[in-house]
Formats: structure tokens, C-alpha cells, sequence
């Protein structure tokens, strides 16, 4: 086996699992081996090399019995750049759900599909589909470039987007690792029909670009070692946030001329959510602008770029090893130097761009070519039969009468595309029929802007519940929102059972992040265009106590906030500190039941009880203080150690 890439020189020890990567053979091993054991599950090591195939294996903690082996199952990701979902690919999905899933398929974040509760002797047979049925799990997970993402929507009069879906695929291909693993271990190594691959492409690499690649090699982009962590991309046109693009590692804005002619790409690199609690060396980052690059010379600017990320991330600390990091501790200019030398040449400066929004693209549309597409809200992205409410089997039977293709969204949605405008009412029945909402102005927009990641019971990362405490929290917000007068408010809410934030929390204006059970990291002030990062306020939160810590939020909300601000734009404009000292001082709308009686009244006069406590001057200043701190009131505070008190009474 020819290595190559050496993780660089260093005082410090690589990470076990760059160890892994070197004796995988390009991929092979131990999964190869392993695949053909009669066993439940892979060694740890496989696991490592397995998600570059496409698989977590999981185990459901809902099902743990002590003393007995693990409920072991895998997560099956797909990679549809741009999220291209063809309607074989669509039918072939479903049909794996139940005959090996867990009868659910998954929207991810990426613009992906998830399987789940595959058992490790179907894994090859649902791979296997999943390949003969022009989709692919290769680089879905893993230390290498995962699904590149570009806006769903198929508006086919405007030239820039069709630019990015064609450029988001094409990068797809570029950066896709060229190890026969993949189809040696799933297909028994028949290569599969794919797509024919730009010359383009193909000539970009082949390119050496400075270094970029390594000659007589199996991987000439990735090496030995592939990357040092996961390595994400996006492409997007001028004004359109559905993808989050300050969230990527490396994300390209279409440019074009004032004929719609594509001239080249705008650059940001060095976005990146991935955080631990309590490491404070670990933190989400925006991508920074970093220049702009010719049509003709983007795949070398785009490998240049991967390389340098490819041999100076850091490979002895994974929690350091995204490139935000590399970017964060290099600074901007010396970043952009270092790609400059594989590119060959200078980056031009970075071009204008109008301000980023983010629009969902749902309900029924033209798609500017006569034709129509829809886009389908899907709760937390859970294609699913349930009662009534039969979305699964309303998109089969649209996808096989009708043979449309779909787009996943970056926001865990879906948009059915190429439909003749005859078949909209037919469309429209079915989806009537299987309980279906079309319309998005009929969705609590809380409901409709929120996203969460699956967390417990399979994520072996999570700490907390997401998927399935995020409708209950939800319900809750809206009934605050009720109370207060604030109906018609809409904000983003996003939550995580983890800190790794894979639902992009610390993006959103609420954002919850799980750090114990049943206890949340709570963060404000995000962007509703998911242009600016959110900040922690709360470290540690149990979810029964989200009322009285929102509460006066709200109120100050409703009371502060300037014409038309949002809820993250007012968080973010009036300071924590000041939310903190309302927050202090604020006193529920709802009479406290005290202690000192109040003068008798006549019987004919109900009167409302007002008792009194004094405290001394210390204890009230520590009480003040840490209902400040956990921004909580005081009252709130006062009752849970009253409550706390009586249980322990005799």
C-alpha cells in the first residue's frame, strides 16, 4: 500500500483514530473483514472507517436491558448534492424503510436522507439498493467532504440557480474520495451506473496545482489520511440563506454578469458549529469572506483550499481539528496566503453581495419554465405514516404515479418539482386525502421555522432528548406567546440533545443546546436569516423551568423592542445585561402568596391576598444575584426552595 500525507510533523502524538485511517487500506479494513462475521456489531475501529461508507452504528437506549448486549442498529445517511432525490431513488428509499428501517426515513440538515434501526446483517443488502438505485451513502459521514448543499429551489428562469445545483454536483465529484472500498465491499466490486462526470472535473483532478495532489496514490486528493475532520460545502447565489452558509467549512457564491452569464464565485471559508460544554477552546464560528475566484480556475481554488486544511488541521486533537480552527488561529490573511501558494496564484478581492435572507420555498409555486414544484413542511423532518397524518404514503404515491423528482431542503423539508400544472388538483387530493398540509400559511410558524436533531434514544452523542421533547417545548412557547399578546410572533427555534449542534442552534434567535438530562443550554440572539451567531445565557436549564425563564423575556420583548424587530435581532440589540436586570426586578402578572396578613375587609368585598417576607440585606442581595445569574426571578426562586423545604418536613 502507497502512503501519503503524513499528518504533519509535530510535538504532539496524532489521534488514535489518524492511526485507523492509515490502516484501513484506503477504507478497507476492518469493515471488509468484519461485514462477513456473524455478528451484531463492528469493533471500535470499524466504526471509525464504516462512517466514511455512510453508517453510524447505534444503539437504541430505549431498549437497554442491564446485563444484556446493546440493541445494536446503524444510521444509513445518503449524499444527494443539492439534494437531488430521482424518483427511483425516492421509491427505492421507501421501500427500505420498511423492509429493513424502522418504517420512518429522515430529512437531515444536509439536504440528506437518514435510515434508521438498519441491523448489521442488512446493511450491505440497503446499501447495496441504495447504489443500483443511482444514490450513494459514500462520504455521507467520515473525515472527508459530506454532502455539498445548494438552495432546493428549481427556479428555472433564473440562471444563477441553476448554476449552483450544477456546480454543487460537480464539486461533489471532485472531492468524492476514488478508494475501490466502497464498491468492493457493497456491490462485491461491480462499479455501478452513475451519471457521466464533467471533463471538467475530471481534468481539475489530475491537476497537481502546487501540491494539491499526490501522485501514485489510490486517494491523489485525500491521502493516507483523508481529512483531519469532517469537511463541509455549500454553493448558494447572491441573497439566498437556505443553505446557512456561514455554518460551512467552504461555501461558494455564484457570481454572474448582467446577461446571467456565470463569472465566477465569491469565497467563504472557516464556518463551523461543532462545540463541547465547559472546553472553552471549542466554539462555533461564521465563515469569513476570503476572495473570489474566476469560473474557469474554481476547482483549483476549491482543492487549494481542501489541501491546506488537508495538511495543517490539526490531527492530534479532534475537538481542534475543524478548519474554523485553522482559520481562527492563522487569522484570515495568512490563511488566504498559504491557499494562494497551491493555487498558484493570487485570489481577487472579494465582490459585493446584497444581504443574505432565508426563505423555506413552501406551498405551491412556478418554477418559471410553465411547470410548478411544492414544498412540503416536514416536522423535524420525520417522513412518516402516523393515524391520520400519512406523509409517507401520500409521497410514494405521488412520486410512482406522477415520477417526480424531489429536493431535500437544509431545513429538514421537501420540494416536488417538474409538475405539469394539469396534475396539481391530483396532487392536491392526495395530499388531502393523506392529511397532508400544502398550505404553509396553516402551520404554527414556530412549528414551521424550528428544526431538531434525532438524539435520543439511537445518538450515541446525545445527552438529551431533541426530536421528541422539541413539539412539547414548542406548544409551550406558543402558549406564552398567547399570554402575552404576541401571537403573531415567529422566531427560530432550534434544538440539540448535544453541543455538536447538528440542527444548527447556534445559529437560531432560541436556540437549545441538551448539557443533562433533561436540562438545556439555552442561547439568544441569533439571526431569523441565520446571519449571526446566537450567545449562551443560560448554561444549564431544566426544560421544566423554560416558562418562568422566557416569561420576562417576552415581556421585555413586548415592551422594548422597536418597530418590527424580531425576537434575535432584540436579543441581540439590547444586551444580555439588560435582559438580566429586567429579568431580576420583573414580577409575574399572577399575585404571589406571601406571608404577613393584610388588614380584615368586609365579608361583601372579596379581597386578593398580598402577604410579605423580610429578609436581611445579605440574603436578598444573594438571592438577587443569582436569579440575575440563571435569569430567573426572584419569586420563581423563592417558591422552588420554599417547595424544596416542605418535601423534606416531616
Amino acid at each position: 500500500m502507497v502512503k501519503s500525507a503524513p499528518p504533519p510533523t509535530t510535538s504532539r502524538k496524532p489521534s488514535k483514530v489518524e492511526g485507523i485511517k492509515e490502516n484501513s487500506n484506503f477504507l478497507r479494513e476492518p469493515v471488509a473483514t468484519q461485514i462477513l462475521e456473524d455478528t451484531t456489531h463492528f469493533t471500535e475501529e470499524a466504526v471509525q472507517i464504516l462512517k466514511f461508507h455512510g453508517s453510524y452504528q447505534q444503539d437504541n437506549r430505549d431498549n437497554r436491558v442491564k446485563g444484556q448486549e446493546k440493541d445494536y442498529q446503524f444510521m444509513l445517511r445518503t449524499k444527494n448534492p443539492g439534494g437531488l432525490v430521482p424518483p427511483q431513488l425516492y421509491l427505492a428509499l421507501d421501500k427500505l424503510a420498511d423492509e429493513y428501517g424502522n418504517s420512518t426515513l429522515r430529512v437531515t440538515t444536509r439536504q440528506g436522507f437518514q435510515l434508521h434501526g438498519i441491523l448489521k446483517k442488512n446493511l450491505k443488502a440497503a446499501i447495496a439498493t441504495i447504489i443500483k438505485n443511482l444514490g450513494s451513502t459514500l462520504g455521507a459521514c467520515g473525515d472527508i467532504n459530506r454532502n455539498v448543499m445548494a438552495p432546493p429551489v428549481p427556479f428555472k428562469n433564473r440562471a444563477e440557480y441553476q448554476y449552483a445545483w450544477e456546480y454543487a454536483q460537480n464539486i461533489a465529484d471532485l472531492l468524492s474520495p476514488l478508494t475501490g472500498a466502497y464498491y468492493e465491499i457493497w456491490l462485491d466490486g461491480e462499479k455501478a451506473i452513475s451519471a457521466e462526470e464533467s471533463p471538467e472535473v475530471k481534468a481539475a483532478r489530475e491537476r497537481n496545482g502546487n501540491g494539491t495532489i499526490f501522485h501514485d496514490t489510490e486517494e491523489p486528493l485525500y491521502g493516507t489520511y483523508y481529512m483531519p475532520r469532517k469537511f463541509k460545502v455549500s454553493v448558494t447565489v447572491p441573497g439566498d440563506n437556505s443553505i446557512d452558509l456561514y455554518s460551512q467549512d467552504l461555501t461558494l457564491v455564484v457570481i454572474t454578469d448582467a446577461q446571467d452569464n456565470l463569472e465566477g464565485f465569491n469565497i467563504f471559508a472557516g464556518g463551523g458549529l461543532g462545540r463541547t460544554h465547559n472546553k472553552e477552546e471549542t466554539f462555533a464560528r461564521l465563515a469569513d469572506p476570503i476572495g473570489y475566484v474566476a469560473k474557469e480556475d474554481v476547482y483549483d481554488a476549491v482543492k487549494a483550499i481542501v489541501a491546506t486544511q488537508r495538511d495543517y488541521g490539526d490531527r492530534t486533537d479532534r475537538r481542534h481539528a475543524r478548519l474554523k480552527y485553522l482559520i481562527n488561529d492563522w487569522g484570515v490573511d495568512k490563511f488566504r496566503a498559504k491557499v494562494e501558494e497551491y493555487f498558484g496564484k493570487p485570489l481577487e478581492p472579494f465582490r459585493p453581495l446584497p444581504e443574505f435572507k432565508y426563505e423555506d420555498f413552501q406551498g405551491w409555486h412556478e418554477q418559471g419554465d410553465g411547470k410548478l414544484f411544492l414544498g412540503i413542511s416536514i416536522e423535524n423532518g420525520r417522513v412518516k405514516d402516523e393515524g391520520s397524518f400519512q406523509l409517507r404514503t401520500a409521497l410514494r404515491e405521488i412520486v410512482e404515479q406522477f415520477n417526480l423528482p424531489i429536493r431535500l431542503t437544509p431545513h429538514q423539508n421537501l420540494i416536488i418539482y417538474e409538475i405539469d400544472p394539469e396534475n396539481k388538483q391530483a396532487i392536491q387530493d392526495i395530499l388531502n386525502r393523506r392529511g397532508v398540509v400544502s398550505d404553509p400559511t396553516t402551520i404554527d410558524p414556530l412549528v414551521r421555522y424550528a428544526m431538531a436533531c434525532p438524539a435520543l434514544p439511537t445518538c450515541g452523542l446525545a445527552i438529551t432528548e431533541s426530536e421528541r421533547a422539541i413539539p412539547g417545548i414548542l406548544a409551550r412557547i406558543r402558549a406564552l406567546l398567547d399570554k402575552f399578546g404576541l401571537q403573531d410572533e415567529q422566531f427560530v427555534v432550534r434544538m440539540t440533545g448535544c453541543p455538536n449542534g447538528c440542527a444548527r442552534p447556534y445559529m437560531a434567535e432560541l436556540g437549545f443546546v441538551g448539557s443533562a438530562p433533561e436540562s438545556y443550554q439555552v442561547w439568544l440572539g441569533g439571526s431569523p436569516n441565520q446571519t449571526r451567531l446566537a450567545q449562551p445565557y443560560v448554561e444549564k436549564l431544566h426544560h421544566n423551568d423554560i416558562e418562568s425563564l422566557l416569561e420576562p423575556i417576552l415581556v421585555y420583548f413586548k415592551k422594548s423592542r422597536q418597530p418590527g424587530e424580531s425576537f434575535g435581532d432584540f436579543c441581540d440589540r439590547v444586551s444580555f445585561d439588560a435582559i438580566r436586570e429586567f429579568a431580576a426586578q420583573y414580577e409575574p402578572e399572577t399575585t404571589p402568596v406571601t406571608i404577613e396578613p393584610e388588614a380584615p375587609q368586609a365579608a361583601s368585598k372579596p379581597r386578593k391576598a398580598r402577604y410579605r417576607v423580610s429578609l436581611h440585606d445579605d440574603l436578598y442581595a444573594k438571592l438577587k444575584s443569582t436569579a440575575t445569574t440563571q435569569g430567573r426571578s426572584m419569586t420563581d426562586l423563592v417558591r422552588d426552595a420554599l417547595e424544596a423545604y416542605f418535601q423534606n418536613q416531616p
